[in-house]
């Protein structure tokens, strides 16, 4: 009996310490941070064009027409020219391509691999998205928390909503760039007409006559 009650706490306390340790490797967050932020990423989706001196030709507008339908050109990427610089036909035929997605032309290309060929120049489509790696996190399945620190999966819910809605994942990292109006100047044009209109009644009340034609 006395080696069995030994054997029993052994097991016991070996029990306990594994848990104990398990508990340590469990990162602590102590504050209301949620340790998972969305991550932003861009890839570089880049074409050479046949470039001339009055700009792209029929086929290669059309070319470029179609590659920007089958990249799905939406709101938040970046179209930028590396090449062709001083060509302001070849800038505007792709400007005006651009234009039937509602996108400009940037100032700056990014890096690409390999080099542009004399006589070409380079459509370089910028993408961002923005994902919360690890969400969501169900993996603590403690009942307690001595530590009083939150959940793996904090902020989860939050994070990942504002990174798939944002239409702009770049506004994630630098807010957008004011436009120089004041909002508040736009938003009291409405206050300023509701107070300039007539007052109802101030022009008198309609004349109406009792007698009515027909039978």
């Amino acid at each position: 009996m006395p080696l069995r009650r030994t054997t029993a706490a052994a097991a016991l306390a070996l029990t306990l310490g594994l848990a104990l340790s398990a508990c340590n490797q469990q990162p602590i967050n102590s504050s209301l941070n949620s340790t998972k932020q969305p991550v932003v990423e861009r890839r570089n989706f880049p074409l050479d064009l046949a470039a001339g001196a009055g700009g792209l030709t029929i086929p290669e507008q059309q070319r470029l027409a179609d590659w920007f339908d089958s990249l799905g050109l939406k709101y938040g990427d970046r179209i930028a020219l590396d090449g062709g610089v001083g060509n302001d036909a070849l800038r505007e035929d792709v400007a005006a391509i651009a234009a039937r997605h509602g996108l400009l032309l940037a100032d700056g290309a990014p890096v690409t691999s390999g080099f542009v060929q004399p006589g070409s120049v380079r459509v370089v489509v910028t993408r961002t998205t923005a994902s919360v790696p690890g969400c969501p996190d169900w993996q603590d399945h403690f009942a307690t928390n001595l530590e009083n620190a939150t959940s793996d999966g904090f902020g989860c819910a939050v994070n990942s909503n504002i990174a798939a809605m944002v239409a702009n994942p770049e506004h994630l990292l630098r807010g957008a760039e004011g436009t120089g109006e004041t909002v508040v100047m736009s938003s009291t044009k409405a206050i300023q007409s509701y107070r300039e209109q007539n007052v109802t009644g101030s022009q008198g009340l309609p004349e109406v006559g009792t007698q009515s034609g027909g039978n």
